[in-house]
Formats: structure tokens, C-alpha cells, sequence
């Protein structure tokens, strides 16, 4: 080593990386939304998917409602299930609800002709465009300058085809912009999981429109599973 080199200035030695707890209980940062607004209209499309994502907009310095606008659940029973999950969630931490249309006519004209699209395809992307369509204007006639979707958390949805769909619908209006957040990233799938179980959500065995429930009993019935039981299951910390 230079003489040089050992009186290297101070500024110039890498800052040590201080180790984290792995045990420590998790402290949720404040959360800035774009252009540092303080208003947000959340869609929701189910409790065990919005759990986490509405824990960590609590946690931030913002005013928000939640969005319930989902016609494309099928059948009725399931869409009153998930609903009032939702609704419950809301209820408990004192956050506005707004039940939207089940308008089911509006949505199967939507998807016409795309029954058989596999999931992930164009039919969930003219569902996604709906559902958020619907976000944005009202957002756009009640003042919110922010939506956000809790879709995207989910692993078996295709984050940028949800977060596309909601930059168009936003995209209409010149006073509402969408905010694509990931959701899932520095440990937000694994609290969501876990707020599922503390919360024992329903657990719905398919994504929610009558062609994912005749996709997922057809491949149940191929691994000699039964039907679909609307209504039974539910999330609970004793699941590994």
C-alpha cells in the first residue's frame, strides 16, 4: 500500500451495510403517491388481494376509499361473498366502501367472443379495462387525482397487462392519474399471505368470472378432484 493510498480522505471509504434483524417486527415505510397527492380511489377486487395493499396505504399519510366494482364474479353468491369480505375488512379499519353496479349484461358484452381465452389473455385484459374504466370516471367526477387496483398483487395475474389497463383508463381524463405501485415486491406477497390467514378470508378457488370457474373445475376433474364448493373454504393460520 501507497503512502498515498492509507491516507485515503475519509469520504472516500464505502459506508458499511448495517445488518438487519431478521426477527424485528416489520416497520411499513410511508408510501408517497405520484405527484405527492393525499387522495386515492383503491379498486378492490377481493379481501384476501387488498388486505395488504390497504395496510400499507393506512400506514402512509392518505385519504382513501375503496372502490368494490367486480361485475364479472359469477356466480351471485360468490360475488356476495367476496363483497362482504371486503366490506368487513373496510368496516374494521373505519375506511369508506363503495358498493359499485353488478352490471354482469355490460360485462359478458364486453368479453363477447372471447370465452375460450386462456387466462391472462385478451378476455381478462377487456375485463381489467371495465373494471377500471368505471374506476377512473369516478374517480374523474368525485374528485380523487389517484386510483390504484389492488389486481396486480396477485401471482396469478400479469402485473403490466393489469397496470397497462389501468394507465389507459386513467389516461381518459387529465385529472386522474393511476398509480402503478408494486405491491408485491420487498416482502409485500408474503404479508399478504400472512394478513389472509390472520384475517381467515374466504379462500376463492378460482379467479372469479363463469369461464375461470369451467377452466378450474375442468382441471380439477382431470386430477379426480371434486367441483368447486362456493362458500367453504377459508384462510387460517394453521395452513403451512
Amino acid at each position: 500500500m501507497t503512502e498515498s493510498q492509507s491516507q485515503q480522505p475519509e469520504h472516500h471509504k464505502k459506508p458499511r451495510k448495517i445488518k438487519q434483524d431478521p426477527n424485528a417486527p416489520y416497520v411499513r415505510p410511508k408510501l408517497i403517491m405520484p405527484n405527492d397527492h393525499k387522495k386515492l380511489l383503491l379498486h378492490t377486487c377481493c379481501a384476501p388481494c387488498a388486505g395488504e395493499i390497504i395496510a400499507a396505504v393506512m400506514a402512509s399519510d392518505v385519504e382513501f376509499t375503496i372502490f368494490f366494482y367486480n361485475p364479472n364474479i359469477h356466480p351471485h353468491k360468490e360475488y356476495l361473498i367476496r363483497k362482504e369480505e371486503n366490506k368487513r375488512f373496510a368496516e374494521k379499519n373505519n375506511i369508506p366502501f363503495i358498493d359499485a353496479d353488478y352490471d354482469r349484461a355490460e360485462w359478458f358484452e364486453r368479453v363477447k367472443g372471447l370465452e375460450h381465452e386462456p387466462e391472462r389473455g385478451e378476455r381478462c385484459t377487456k375485463c381489467f379495462d371495465m373494471r377500471l374504466e368505471r374506476t377512473a370516471l369516478y374517480a374523474h367526477e368525485h374528485g380523487f387525482p389517484v386510483i390504484a387496483t389492488s389486481l396486480g398483487i396477485s401471482r396469478w395475474k400479469n402485473q403490466e397487462q393489469v397496470y397497462d389497463c389501468g394507465r389507459r383508463a386513467a389516461a381518459r381524463y387529465d385529472d386522474v392519474i393511476f398509480w402503478d405501485f408494486n405491491w408485491r415486491k420487498d416482502g409485500g406477497s408474503a404479508r399478504s399471505d400472512r394478513i389472509r390467514k390472520e384475517e381467515r378470508f374466504y379462500k376463492q378457488e378460482y379467479c372469479g368470472c363463469v369461464y375461470s370457474l369451467r377452466d378450474a373445475n375442468k382441471w380439477r376433474e382431470e386430477k379426480g378432484l371434486g367441483k368447486i364448493e362456493i362458500g367453504v373454504q377459508y384462510y387460517s393460520l394453521d395452513e403451512k
